[in-house]
């Protein structure tokens, strides 16, 4: 996983100001290999759609991606002809390669790719990037899987589709529907935050970004599309799919063990109204709740059978304590993550440190409990141990809440608000001044 600096903290999101004369305001890339057949009417079409019902200034980027065939004269011809498309060609194989290399040299400020064989309708591109433009997202996906999607394709390439994204909503919880459409945009201000920590450079490529965009705050605008399958793909469906689950292996393990450093991609305060110190309103409770309890079922259950285990080969009290020490460290860490969404190793092993003294209060509280218990009888039987063990465990539960919410992951103290500039009449924005003079 890349841990390589960024441009920085992601930027608030707001209305795109109006570019200046022939600047394009959308970059759409279309990356090819091999396509010498498909590349000549799929940039022709997109043209022509986008000049008869794109209002801004455009321009389209064809990445050659080490193309063996007679794609890299097609792609310049079309280059000549064309004023508003350009060619641009990689040695290296791989389509996120390609999108990181023009994305990252575009002066556009809205990115956006399309695959070559134009399998999604066109009317959708302009529902795509909007939301971009007046800064209401900063990423922008096509999904075949929405309600209201039509889409045309055989049952092989269905099932492998939705399976993956049942993959990605298990293992990196994912929100989004439709992780592998080629059909997607993101603002130039965010994709050079984002790009610097995209390891992989092939198929996988979308769906790494995604998954950063979404843990880094990001907001995802998703549009229903028109998709026709093209049965002449050259897509090898089985290589492409070991990759994809190689990379979410290595995402989902960089989640969890916090090497991925998301918290440089905090947005700035104000941008997302959670962040705002509002009186009266919880910081987030409930879900500190939902998760809190989650990860106490969980670790409860691995204390339960961690004591059944320790207790064949010890005593009562010395397994309560070593099935309560295992499963207080991975409580702790589980609630740190999971629970109060603390990232990165910062911390963690002063963290652990209270989470031991926690652990210390629990620990109290059962071997209290299991000592009443045998000056109450002399030979209890297992059963009824678990029981006063879970008794305990519950009322050790809710302390521990608290003490994790106020004393060890505390909510951090309001940030004041930077003070508002004062626009005066040089600073206001001409209102007779519109996109369309971009044109």
């Amino acid at each position: 996983m890349r841990t390589d600096s960024s441009p920085g903290s992601l930027p608030a999101r707001e209305h795109l100001p109006a570019a200046g004369a022939g600047t394009p305001v959308l970059d759409v890339v279309v990356p090819v290999f091999n396509e010498e057949r498909d590349l000549g009417p799929c940039v022709l079409r997109l043209h022509e759609h986008l000049t008869r019902t794109f209002p801004y200034a455009f321009r389209i980027t064809v990445a050659d991606n080490a193309s063996t065939d007679g794609t890299p004269h097609v792609a310049a011809r079309l280059a000549a002809d064309l004023a508003a498309v350009r060619s641009v060609r990689l040695e290296q194989k791989g389509r996120g390669r390609a999108l990181r290399t023009v994305w990252s040299a575009s002066d556009a400020p809205v990115l956006a790719y399309m695959d070559v064989d134009l399998s999604t309708d066109l009317n959708a591109l302009l529902p795509l990037v909007a939301p971009l433009i007046s800064g209401h997202s900063d990423l922008a996906i096509g999904s075949r899987l929405a309600r209201s999607s039509r889409v045309v394709r055989g049952a092989k390439r269905e099932f492998i589709s939705r399976s993956y994204n049942l993959i990605l909503r298990g293992s990196l919880q994912a929100r989004f529907s439709d992780a592998q459409c080629g059909f997607k945009a993101i603002r130039r201000d965010v994709a050079q935050v984002l790009l610097p920590l995209v390891e992989d450079s092939g198929w996988f490529f979308d769906t790494e970004m995604l998954v950063l965009a979404e843990r880094a705050g990001c907001r995802i605008h998703e549009v229903p599309v028109d998709w026709v399958d093209d049965p002449d793909s050259t897509v090898h469906i089985v290589r492409t799919a070991t990759e994809d689950l190689k990379g979410v292996w290595r995402v989902g393990k960089a989640l969890a063990t916090g090497s991925l450093p998301l918290d440089r991609l905090a947005r700035p305060f104000g941008d997302d109204p959670r962040d705002r110190d509002l009186a009266g309103v919880p910081q987030g409770l409930a879900r500190q709740l939902v998760g809190f309890c989650v990860v106490g079922a969980l670790s409860t259950l691995c204390y339960l059978l961690l004591y059944s285990g320790f207790r064949h080969f010890a005593g009562s009290q010395p397994a309560n304590a070593l099935a309560l020490l295992v499963s207080a460290v991975a409580n702790t860490a589980a609630n740190r993550r999971l629970t109060f969404g603390v990232r990165g190793r910062g911390g963690a092993v002063r963290h652990q440190a209270q989470g031991l003294v926690v652990f210390g209060i629990g620990l109290a509280l059962t071997s209290g409990s299991l000592a009443a218990l045998s000056a109450a009888t002399a030979d209890p039987d297992h059963s009824t141990e678990l029981a006063v063990l879970i008794a305990a465990n519950l009322a050790a539960t809710v302390l521990r809440f608290l003490l994790f919410r106020a004393w060890v992951f505390p909510d951090p103290p309001p940030t004041a608000p930077a003070p508002e500039p004062h626009l005066t009449g040089s600073h206001l924005p001409d209102p007779q001044r519109t996109w369309s003079d971009a044109r």
